[in-house]
């Protein structure tokens, strides 16, 4: 499994033309996600992933978070087992984001 550190998510996120092929998916619930999240993150519920594959099939790289770290690890294994080479885990989710002082929503 692909890692990424918050840092290098932050570079990545300010690049507006890596971007335009990029997503980055907050795998949190619809209440967690609403409580705080990374801006541009979309929420896409581990419970809910596989309903999503398709529409995920358009980008090239995928980064996912969570809160700390084991619910994007499991998206990014079933996105694995599903053909997707270019799917990044964020180590620490939003933990790591907000103590890297990072902006939220």
């Amino acid at each position: 499994m692909k890692t990424i550190t918050v840092q290098e998510l932050q570079t990545i996120l300010s690049d507006s033309e890596h971007m335009k092929t990029a997503i980055l998916i907050d795998v949190r619930t619809p209440e967690e996600f609403s409580q705080s999240h990374i801006p541009g993150a979309q929420n896409k519920p581990l419970d809910k992933i596989s309903l999503y594959l398709d529409a995920l099939r358009t980008y090239k790289q995928i980064y996912v978070q969570c809160r700390t770290g084991g619910r994007s690890s499991a998206a990014c294994g079933l996105l694995d087992q599903s053909g997707f080479v270019d799917a990044y885990n964020v180590e620490g989710g939003m933990s790591a984001w907000e103590s890297a002082g990072f902006p939220i929503e």
